[in-house]
């Protein structure tokens, strides 16, 4: 069975669309298989996204790592009026984002394929993620820890990871370096807000 975080070239494309609102807003994304979450919204991205929104009301230069089809990144863009850069290991949820990307003119960044930081080159005051659990726990610590190197001083890091999926534990081991704050909790997702000091 192929992973969402891999690259399998054979896997048939099925494009479908799925639809998203933010209060008055709303918008269209292509999905496909071999996608994260590709038939329906996700509901931990969607309480990333709306708890991040409510939170933050200004423009920033943002990063959205695992992009997927680019269902975070695009909102926070054309919401707050942000630059944001999204990037993804899985060449066909790039491939989606920037299709997405198209059908909104008032987005303002990019996106294109990294493992983790791999082609990171740039600073920026958010990074946001709902994280691959699946790759297991050593990629994961590296997607959360190494975003401080990302981040400009007073920027922020915001996640998403279920309970059941060691959301506690990973709380606890940011904490040893970091201010973690759990901002938000719902249906036994918990959204983090950690600080870069």
């Amino acid at each position: 069975m192929s992973h969402y975080f891999e690259n399998d070239t054979n896997l048939k494309s099925e494009i479908r669309e799925l639809s998203y609102k933010y209060n008055s807003s709303f918008f269209v994304f292509y999905s496909d298989n071999g996608v994260f979450s590709k038939k329906a919204i996700d509901y931990g991205s969607k309480l990333l996204l709306e708890t991040y929104l409510d939170t933050d009301k200004t423009s920033k230069k943002v990063l959205d790592v695992g992009c997927g089809y680019g269902l975070i990144g695009i909102v926070i863009s054309i919401i707050n009026n942000s630059y944001v850069d999204m990037i993804d290991i899985n060449k066909r949820a790039v491939h989606l984002t920037n299709r997405n990307i198209k059908r909104y003119k008032d987005f303002k960044g990019s996106a294109f394929v990294s493992d983790a930081y791999e082609n990171v080159h740039d600073k920026y005051d958010v990074i946001i993620t709902n994280p691959p659990i699946r790759v297991g726990k050593v990629k994961l610590l590296e997607i959360l820890e190494k975003a401080f190197d990302y981040l400009n001083k007073n920027g922020y890091l915001y996640f998403v990871i279920r309970k059941d999926q060691g959301a506690l534990s990973i709380k606890k081991i940011l904490e040893e370096k970091n201010e973690v704050e759990i901002i938000n909790r719902d249906k036994g997702y918990f959204i983090f807000r950690v600080k870069k000091s």
